[in-house]
């Protein structure tokens, strides 16, 4: 709607200062020539916006010209930062425009101050809702190392690379690091803290963390450095990372379902190949998961490719059958 899209533009002229119509256009998905006419209704409205011309120009609002927004303390509105999670509201039929319009919204009803605080938590926190399956991991240290975080100070931590440490001299070794701690992501109920390594980013899941201490001495952040950013190309790195194992299958219908719900196992493509059956192809993570995953769907799946993974199962199944017969 034209009402929604003008108040946008005031909001965004408001948080932003001067921006260009092509800016304007771009950010709200419009041409350029709509971003005209509504500065035009704009300032029939009596709101006191202004062009400034030359290639540095672009649209400004008054010198202490506000839009109001009141009924929010402070920390309701802090609050409101770090819980509102796009993709979560996608789910609950919220669009993401109306997301970003309460965000301006806030933002232009705040001081200077809040505003610093706000952007600040956008830049330390980030909220990732998707995939991975639950945790019941416990966090120890996340409220010291949040203080470093913070306060932009130097973090000694000691840290288990994996679950369960070979023996404790080799954890000890591998642990120990002083980092720059740049921001905490939460992935479903999982903590990470994102830091600077020795001039490495790097990622350390916090329940793996066994001590943590503040140290007096501060750090920079990296100029231009995007949390949101750097955890969605970290998380495209890793699945990319991930052992890949392709199979064909032939699989009953009401299998088919599951099997597309499984977490270490992607349904490609399929089609039909009989009444009540699909021929599949299934990328698993390694042919041990592949062999595991397919045993249990006892008999509703086939393998039909490749020959490892039959023979596999076929020696599988005549070891059960064989135990079977003992019993």
């Amino acid at each position: 709607m034209r009402a929604d899209r003008l108040l946008s533009i005031l909001l965004l002229l408001q948080n932003g200062g001067k921006l260009s119509s092509r800016q304007l256009a771009e950010k709200l998905e419009v041409s350029e020539r709509t971003i005209a006419r509504d500065m035009d209704a704009l300032s029939a409205a009596g709101v006191p916006v202004y062009a400034e011309r030359g290639s540095l120009g672009g649209w400004i609002l008054a010198e202490n010209y506000r839009t109001g927004l009141i009924g929010m303390g402070r920390e309701e509105m802090l609050a409101l930062l770090v819980t509102s999670h796009g993709a979560l509201l996608g789910d609950l039929g919220i669009g993401r425009q109306s997301l970003e319009t309460a965000h301006l919204k806030l933002m232009a009803s705040s001081s200077a101050a809040f505003r610093r605080d706000a952007e600040m938590i956008r830049e330390r926190i980030h909220i990732d809702g998707a995939g991975w399956h639950a945790s019941d991991e416990s966090f120890e240290w996340l409220a010291v190392i949040q203080e470093a975080v913070w306060a932009e100070r130097k973090l000694s931590i000691r840290y288990r690379k994996t679950e369960e440490a070979v023996n404790e001299a080799d954890a000890e070794a591998a642990a120990s690091r002083i980092v720059h701690p740049l921001g905490l992501v939460a992935k479903r109920n999982v903590w990470y803290l994102v830091a600077e390594d020795r001039g490495e980013l790097r990622t350390f899941r916090i329940s793996r963390i066994t001590e943590a201490a503040v140290l007096e001495e501060r750090f920079e952040r990296p100029p231009g450095f995007s949390l949101a950013a750097y955890w969605e190309r970290s998380t495209a790195e890793f699945k990319s990372r991930l052992p890949r194992y392709p199979a064909e299958l032939r699989v009953a219908e009401p299998r088919l379902a599951r099997l597309k719900r499984e977490r270490y196992a992607k349904v490609l493509r399929t089609e039909p190949d009989g009444p009540g059956w699909v021929r599949a192809e299934v990328e698993f993570h390694t042919l041990d998961s592949a062999c595991e995953l397919v045993l249990a769907c006892g008999r509703e799946a086939a393998v039909l490719g490749p020959p490892e993974l039959r023979e596999r199962l076929r020696a599988e199944a005549e070891a059960v059958a064989a135990l079977y017969r003992r019993c």
